[in-house]
């Protein structure tokens, strides 16, 4: 079968990557690719928002399955489109994929399903939202309601720094449309879980659990990015708390979804605190997280292609996915400067030696083909990705093939994993 992969990031290469693996595919194309995807399918020079452009090939260029990996296209309704065109298209609807698109929907989704996350209010406008802020004080968490790249959260500890957050959302236009509705909630305590699973509309297969790192800096410091890295399994993730977000998270907002109306197929992906007992939902994502699908993809044994076909055609009962037991990690490379601006076109140098070593794989996001050379082209560049018998030595694998690789101003958290090791040595 031929498959149309869209997407140009780290997530993307990992699901070309476990997408060429299957026997049931014969032909991989991916629309925009970047360098790294050039190396397993077939590159179409469409980005993602030229729907027109990927509406017209696929017309005269058929395959039997679509993937779509970003936001972006899911939140315009790509997927509808090319249902309406008789395609299979793993993805959720325009209307599903609200759930991400936009955070008021999320909570007050979660809100009339009995769904347990932090307290909220919305705002369309600076004024009262800061005036809220000051009657209640902080801590609390600002959040842009629409598409802001995984940047449109920014947690504050102090009034100046959410009037700030308030600012830069609602009149600075900082995230743009995204700033239109601005949620202000409550602070959770705890450990962040990253929660994704298969959904056919009623059916959920679990993945393994995973946690991702989302700022700049060690230690979990500095601004939100789009995540510097990840691992997998999550030891905080037992079989008991697996099946408790399953009763209390996942079904309830599978089902609830499923009664209103707006059945949701593809990947859903909850952003969890646990604190002991308690399960908060801190967000949901209609979308395989970028970087956790990286160590995910490496740890998973079974065929992916069956699994999204599924998800796609409504028949998940009874399929099950065959994991590695070994622990996988990622470490995000970016450009300096990220998550704010930065330089483009760097020659990455060490990708051959680095990528030698066994159990590793290097994931492209940010890069492009230049002549011989291979490129930064944005601001998460590479996804270095190892596995080993501990989260540690994972680790250590993957820090010795990012320690091979150099480009000018890049950057790395020294830290991915910490929290894991610190468990494993306890």
């Amino acid at each position: 079968m031929k498959v149309l992969l869209i997407g140009s990031g780290g997530r993307e290469h990992a699901l070309a990557w476990k997408i060429v693996q299957s026997p049931l595919v014969s032909k991989l194309y991916c629309a925009p690719g970047n360098a790294g995807i050039g190396l397993l399918a077939e590159r179409l020079p469409f980005a993602v928002h030229e729907e027109e452009a990927i509406l017209h090939w696929l017309a005269e260029n058929p395959v039997e399955l679509v993937v779509i990996g970003p936001e972006g296209p899911l939140v315009s309704g790509l997927g509808d489109r090319l249902r309406q065109q008789g395609l299979t298209v793993f993805a959720p609807t325009q209307a599903a994929s609200a759930i991400e698109g936009s955070k008021v929907f999320m909570k007050d989704l979660c809100a009339r399903h009995g769904v347990p996350t932090a307290t909220y209010q919305v705002f369309q406008e600076a004024e009262p939202a800061l005036a809220y802020l000051r009657a209640h004080g902080a801590p609390v968490v600002v959040k842009a309601s629409g598409l802001a790249a995984g940047k449109g959260v920014i947690v504050c500890q102090t009034l100046a720094e959410a009037e700030e957050a308030i600012h830069q959302m609602m009149v600075a236009r900082t995230f743009g449309s995204a700033g239109n509705q601005v949620v202000i909630e409550s602070c959770l305590r705890g450990e962040e879980l990253s929660f994704l699973a298969l959904v056919d509309g009623e059916q959920i297969v679990a993945l393994a659990g995973s946690q991702d790192h989302k700022a700049v800096g060690e230690g979990d410091s500095g601004a939100n990015t789009g995540g510097m890295g990840a691992y997998s399994p999550a030891p905080v993730l037992t079989p008991a708390l697996e099946q408790r977000i399953l009763d209390a998270v996942m079904y309830p907002i599978v089902r609830g979804m499923a009664a209103e109306g707006i059945p949701y197929r593809g990947v859903l992906y909850a952003g969890l605190m646990i604190d002991g007992d308690a399960i908060q939902v801190l967000e949901f994502n209609a979308r395989f997280g970028d970087p956790e699908t990286q160590p995910l993809l490496m740890r998973m044994r079974s065929d992916l292609v069956p699994l999204l076909l599924a998800c796609a055609n409504g028949s998940l009962r009874g399929m099950q996915i065959e994991w590695d037991a070994r622990p996988a990690l990622c470490v995000c490379m970016v450009a300096g400067g990220y998550p704010g601006s930065y330089d483009k076109g760097a020659v990455i140098h060490g990708l051959e030696q680095a990528v030698a070593q066994e159990d590793l794989q290097i994931f492209h996001a940010g890069t492009e083909q230049l002549g011989d050379h291979v490129v930064t082209a944005g601001g998460r560049v590479l996804g270095v990705t190892a596995l080993g018998e501990s989260v540690a030595a994972a680790q250590q694998r993957a820090y010795m093939a990012v320690q091979a690789i150099q480009w000018d101003k890049v950057y790395y958290r020294r830290d991915i994993g910490y929290r894991a090791i610190a468990r494993e040595q306890s």
